[in-house]
């Protein structure tokens, strides 16, 4: 028997769409290496961010490992809104829908230490330019790729940056253990 994994590894999917696509999947299989298994909570019940904060939020309280969060889209903003308020050692967000209308917030005053952005310079749904204004704001990795929101192009490149940071997020782990 082994021991259980010393963190958690939560998926947030973006506003349509559900836990487990094509970019999911490419992620979790990455995560597989580094021996973490991609929860992916499913939030397509609910239509309003701040509600599937609230949710996450639940979430995270039912176990008390520190918990990796990703997600895409309107599934960025959750898990970095969620992240102020949990055990959250690192976020890697994917197109993140920052800066919007509706969303609740607009300032990220207590992230984590590792963050990392990737996004579309060709995004029509989320304007690069917001997440450009989030990683000057709080000094995060920024990846800009030559694709559009879903980032469908550049699932290849996504699996080499998300290997990069569970690298470097588990070994903060390590050493912060």
């Amino acid at each position: 028997m082994t021991d259980a994994p010393s963190c958690r590894l939560l998926w947030c999917h973006g506003s349509l769409s559900s836990p487990w696509g094509t970019k999911s999947l490419a992620l979790a299989d990455v995560a597989g290496e580094f021996g973490l298994t991609m929860e992916g909570p499913d939030f397509s019940d609910l239509a309003a961010p701040d509600e599937r904060v609230e949710r996450l939020l639940a979430i995270l309280a039912e176990d008390d490992r520190p918990t990796i969060l990703a997600g895409s889209s309107m599934g960025g903003y959750v898990a970095a809104a969620a992240s102020m308020h949990a055990r959250v050692p690192a976020l890697f967000l994917l197109a993140p829908a920052f800066y919007l209308p509706g969303y609740a917030v607009h300032v990220f005053p207590s992230l984590p230490g590792r963050v990392t952005v990737v996004h579309g310079w060709d995004d029509d749904v989320v304007p690069v330019d917001n997440a450009i204004r989030f990683a000057r704001t709080h000094k995060a990795t920024l990846h800009v790729l030559a694709d559009g929101h879903r980032l469908e192009k550049s699932t290849e490149t996504l699996c080499v940056q998300f290997a990069r940071f569970l690298a470097c997020a588990k070994a903060d782990l390590e050493k912060n253990a």
